[in-house]
């Protein structure tokens, strides 16, 4: 039987507990580094990958986020960032983590073998959605039942895992293999493959809010500016944008009750609320093609 690569000994690992702390840490940040590195030959999926979670969202569909795990941990968090970065709406967001989220310390490592429960989970799933489902070993059973079942819903099913050829590589629409070396901790996916996930979810939803029209210059023009950080990085995204000062740009997020795109529109152009939203949604929310309009 061969031994899947995310649980194989690394090569260097060997006497590593006997080491001098210093050079633990080198192995482990190299480790860490190998791990990063091989994200970059799945840049080509991962950008098709987003523009099925792009439709999804534009169509009025739901992304569902699936795993179980330390996977589950990195999927999670993914999600829960979407809101406050880019205002992707709650109702069109889902967290499937075997198990539950965890709501203490412990995290339970039988819950993965569990698949019961993932039908009524998964009851409301149309083909508008996009399961991300994420697994190391790319075997997991209640990732793997989950991304089955989503695929006979009619929904998109984009699969991330550390090895390849896959069940859940093979059911995938969208498969994302990332193909990390073995961990210096053998079988710990927390480490290098774990890192690898976060990248490519990172990846995966920057993108999305890019087709979106939600990132400009690299800014983000759709954040919630609901805390007094964030309402400093739209005033500060709002005048650079618009190319107004301080004063200008506070009084067109105030019209735009904090809604950066229609502010930078009555900042830049010199409209009304409600002429900045209509241009938005000529535009399909997209800000570049906003500000190209006559006002």
């Amino acid at each position: 039987m061969t031994t899947p690569q995310t649980e194989a000994l690394h090569d260097t690992a060997k006497g590593l507990d006997a080491d001098a702390p210093v050079d633990i840490a080198s192995v482990l940040v190299e480790g860490q580094i190998a791990a990063a590195t091989a994200v970059r030959a799945a840049t080509a999926q991962i950008a098709v990958a987003a523009a099925a979670m792009a439709r999804s969202i534009s169509n009025g569909g739901t992304l569902h986020y699936v795993a179980a795990g330390s996977s589950g941990l990195m999927a999670a968090a993914d999600a829960q960032e979407l809101g406050g970065t880019f205002s992707i709406p709650a109702t069109q967001l889902r967290i499937h983590m075997a198990g539950g989220l965890p709501t203490g310390v412990e995290m339970s490592g039988d819950t993965e073998d569990d698949v019961e429960g993932l039908e009524a989970a998964l009851a409301g799933v149309t083909n508008r959605d996009t399961l991300i489902t994420v697994s190391a070993s790319g075997t997991t059973p209640y990732t793997l039942a989950a991304a089955r079942r989503g695929k006979a819903y009619g929904a998109t099913i984009v699969a991330i895992a550390n090895n390849p050829g896959t069940p859940l590589l093979t059911v995938a629409d969208h498969p994302v293999c990332l193909t990390t070396p073995p961990e210096v901790l053998s079988g710990s996916t927390r480490m290098g493959a774990g890192t690898a996930q976060k990248i490519a979810l990172n990846m995966l939803s920057t993108l999305m809010a890019v087709r979106l029209g939600h990132v400009h210059d690299g800014m983000m023009v759709n954040l919630r500016a609901d805390n007094m950080k964030l309402r400093a990085r739209a005033l500060s995204i709002v005048c650079q944008i618009a190319r107004v000062e301080q004063s200008v740009a506070a009084a067109a997020l105030d019209a735009a009750q904090n809604e950066v795109k229609p502010a930078i529109l009555i900042a830049a152009k010199a409209v009304s609320q409600d002429r900045a939203s209509e241009m938005l949604r000529q535009t399909g929310g997209n800000l570049r093609a906003a500000l190209a309009q006559h006002a």
